[in-house]
């Protein structure tokens, strides 16, 4: 069990005095009364502190305090969301004691680099992130014994601004943890955990933080120690380091630094699952343990492989870490004979040849050190499969043991709260516990076209007027070209149809696809009786120019005055924008060069909120889309020249938009009236993918398919 969490206290008076207790735990997060009870007390000043309750109760005034508690309205709404979270903290009733009670004591330990839980905790960099964020929260809903390991980036992930040329620039803003939902972690004598890795020549010290997720603890790693030199006090300032040795060193950090933590909190978790590669290295760590106890290399190896978990995310070879065997050598040369193993040995567990020679690969490490490994949509699976049929030579690709658990996103966390409303009013106040019954959701037909309507249009003027003033905000800042406002959204019709991107830019991702006939794309957008907008976001890594370009590209025919401001690029791309965009968008547009996006999860957050997909049939989409739930570009042919492919998808992506989208949306029976078409598609959407594409449905496959059998020693495979 974990030694103590150190506290934190505001002067609150006695009335509300638990509000300092919610506001360090994120479950208010995925609640939706629970924001009310700080926002009702200072709306504006909440807007302004990005919706991070710790910073507010700080800020707020007392008279707006003292105001509150003599406000009967506030008081019950106060009394109602404690009683509700000591309800769902206490309960003894959860899923995962009714189906497996007998491993509610067998934790689970969950490491990944990044961590998305919310906008005011910035320490994610994109969608890797925000999944671990969604896997955490689906955790404590079903009473998992979760445990997440990840990083405290001090300097969080940059801060996007865009040039008035469209060139994106990285702003990087030190984290105030004081002002943030995040503990120190404390022995029995109040000081902090520290955890030491050795690293050549030195050791480093790391802090251990704590973010409360519901019931599920995240356990967050920091170097920014004093007694660190310099360079390794920031070594975890920042995501994603482009540097490969710095991204190394991070990556023994996670992975050494991460298992000791655990076993000084007083963990022995009985399943460890990583998710993505760059955690690997806690393989070695957990084997050397039994070494140092005396059992051999081989026999520790097999005790380790039987009860680890390895999630590949990424079809892209460039995804997968790969380290040069001169760095290896240099950082383990001390630490393979604490393995029983010598450095041929030692280098031969992840050794993959490169043109520019040979490597240790993290993915290949996971995979020879993990019983369980899994891909993260079917065709990805396939994808991996045959990426790494030849640690199995013995099999066919087909009979790979890499199986496929589709991702998902955590419902209750993306659903508008006008969404969730309606979905209560026409399905019944016990929806919430039919979340992957599909027989149950068929009843979304029932609901009538013109209330869903109204939900729709509702959440559409939302979104319409959180761009406008974000573009306001931007005009207030100074320093901007009026031609980036109108960029920035300011001309946004709340009543046309309107289209959202938003992701990282990727080359792969071909943000750009809509620009190869500009001209088509002004007749559509400027359409007088059917217009068209679309709105992009996203980010590129730091180093990646390719990436860059892509952003400066669109940006700059963004600013087209043809395009009539129908084109909308919205800066610093975070887990508060894709809130309004996915909620607030009619379409979802998706355009990966297939197959290399290995699922995805945006479209699926779009899906729960009645906003359908038009997507390249690759991913989670390939899996979800029956013709009658949204639009596909292109077919499963994966074309071997991609030019070719560029150009075939570009004008099926135009023809759909023309002769099948466009239409459908302004087929209006009258004025303000409901498209009965879109409709019908819209309820098709939600029924057929809102209880296949949630994290109920993917937590309780990794539960039957990959805990329960680590749990229990039950190897699926043979060692690679």
């Amino acid at each position: 069990m974990p030694i103590h969490t150190s506290t934190r206290s505001f002067s609150l008076p006695k009335p509300i005095g638990r509000l300092g207790e919610l506001a360090y735990n994120l479950w208010w997060s995925w609640h939706p009364d629970a924001p009310d009870v700080f926002r009702w007390i200072d709306d504006v000043l909440w807007r302004r502190v990005t919706h991070n309750p710790v910073k507010f109760l700080q800020q707020v005034s007392r008279s707006r305090i003292n105001a509150a508690i003599q406000d009967s309205g506030y008081m019950a709404l106060y009394q109602r969301v404690l009683a509700e979270f000591d309800r769902y903290m206490e309960a003894d009733d959860t899923w995962m004691q009714r189906t497996h009670p007998g491993l509610i004591n067998r934790p689970i330990a969950y490491f990944s680099t990044e961590f998305g839980l919310h906008e005011s905790i910035p320490v994610y960099a994109g969608g890797l992130g925000v999944l671990s964020g969604d896997h955490l929260r689906e955790a404590s809903d079903l009473g998992l014994p979760l445990i997440g390991v990840g990083f405290l980036y001090r300097e969080g992930y940059f801060r996007q601004r865009v040039t008035e040329d469209g060139w994106q620039e990285a702003i990087n803003e030190p984290l105030n943890l004081s002002e943030l939902a995040i503990l120190p972690e404390v022995d029995s004598e109040g000081r902090q955990v520290i955890v030491h890795v050795e690293m050549p020549g030195r050791t480093i010290q790391a802090r251990v933080w704590r973010v409360q997720v519901g019931r599920a603890p995240l356990f967050l790693i920091d170097t920014h120690v004093e007694v660190n030199d310099p360079a390794d006090q920031s070594l975890s300032a920042q995501l994603y380091y482009s540097d490969l040795e710095r991204r190394l060193q991070q990556e023994i950090v996670l992975g050494i630094g991460g298992v000791r933590a655990l076993r000084t909190l007083g963990y022995n978790p009985a399943v460890w699952h990583m998710n993505e590669g760059h955690s690997a290295f806690l393989t070695l760590e957990r084997v050397a343990e039994l070494v140092r106890s005396g059992r051999p290399f081989e026999e520790a190896r097999e005790d380790i492989w039987r009860s680890t978990i390895f999630t590949t995310h990424t079809p892209v070879p460039a995804g997968h870490d790969k380290f040069p065997v001169w760095m290896m050598e240099k950082y383990f040369s001390s630490y393979w004979g604490e393995l029983g193993l010598d450095r041929d040995r030692f280098l031969s567990l992840a050794l993959e040849a490169e043109p520019w020679g040979d490597v240790f690969s993290m993915s290949l490490l996971a995979m020879r050190f993990a019983s369980q490994i899994n891909g993260v949509s079917e065709l990805h699976g396939q994808v991996t499969r045959r990426m790494f049929a030849r640690l199995w030579p013995d099999r066919s690709e087909d009979e790979v043991p890499i199986r496929t658990i589709t991702n998902g996103i955590h419902t209750l966390t993306w659903l508008s709260r006008r969404m969730a409303a309606l979905y209560e009013k026409h399905l019944g106040l016990d929806w919430r516990e039919h979340l992957d019954d599909r027989a149950f959701w068929d009843r979304v037909r029932d609901i009538p076209d013109q209330e869903l309507w109204l939900v729709r249009r509702h959440l559409k003027r939302r979104l319409a007027a959180f761009v406008r003033e974000r573009a306001r905000e931007q005009w207030l800042r100074g320093g901007t070209h009026p031609v980036q406002i109108v960029a920035g959204g300011v001309l946004l019709d709340p009543y046309a149809l309107t289209i959202g991107f938003a992701r990282r830019f990727a080359t792969y991702k071909r943000a750009t696809l809509l620009l190869r006939d500009v001209d088509r794309l002004r007749r559509i957008v400027n359409d007088p009786a059917r217009p068209v907008q679309f709105i992009f976001a996203g980010k590129a890594h730091p180093a990646d120019d390719p990436g860059k370009h892509l952003i400066q590209n669109l940006y700059r025919a963004i600013k087209d005055a043809g395009m009539g401001g129908r084109m909308v690029f919205l800066e610093d791309y975070d887990v508060n924008v894709a809130r309004y965009l996915v909620q607030g968008v009619d379409v979802w547009l998706n355009t990966p060069r297939r197959p290399m996006e290995a699922s995805g999860t945006s479209g699926q957050k779009a899906v729960v909120n009645g906003v359908l997909n038009f997507s390249v049939l690759d991913g989670w989409w390939r899996e979800g889309y029956n013709g009658s739930n949204g639009w596909a570009i292109g077919d499963e042919a994966e074309h071997g020249d991609p030019a070719e492919q560029d150009a075939a998808d570009a004008e099926l992506l135009f023809s759909t938009l023309e002769n099948d989208i466009v239409p459908l949306y302004y087929e209006r029976p009258y004025s303000g009236g409901a498209p009965a078409g879109w409709m019908r598609m819209v309820k098709e959407s939600i029924r057929t993918m809102l209880p296949m594409f949630g994290t109920n449905r993917m937590l309780k496959e990794y539960m039957a398919e990959m805990y329960v059998p680590a749990i229990q020693g039950e190897a699926v495979q043979t060692l690679p």
